[in-house]
């Protein structure tokens, strides 16, 4: 796939990878709070600091939380505090 000059390689194990077209994006409102949810993998921290780093200078608020452990779903308060307060939610996989 190409988008801008840019190749997205598709993680899945299709034979025949078939083309797909980028969804839609939304724009941000500027009050807008974008959750970065760090699942407590090794070197989530170190790829979510980079992405905190290019949402901030596009003058986004970015808000951090972290999971206990990886091997378990988000505790509910976490859960629910997140979806409080963010519009938009990016979780890390660093595997």
């Amino acid at each position: 796939m190409s988008d801008l000059g840019r190749t997205y390689l598709d993680p899945t194990g299709e034979r025949s990878p078939a083309a797909r077209v980028r969804a839609p994006r939304g724009v941000l409102a500027p009050e807008a709070v974008v959750g970065l949810v760090d699942i407590s993998k090794p070197r989530g921290d170190v790829f979510l600091d980079r992405l905190a780093g290019h949402l901030e200078a596009r003058g986004l608020r970015v808000v951090r939380f972290a999971k206990p452990t990886f091997t378990k779903p988000a505790p509910l308060d976490l859960r629910q505090r997140i979806a409080t307060d963010c519009q938009v939610v990016i979780q890390a996989l660093a595997d």
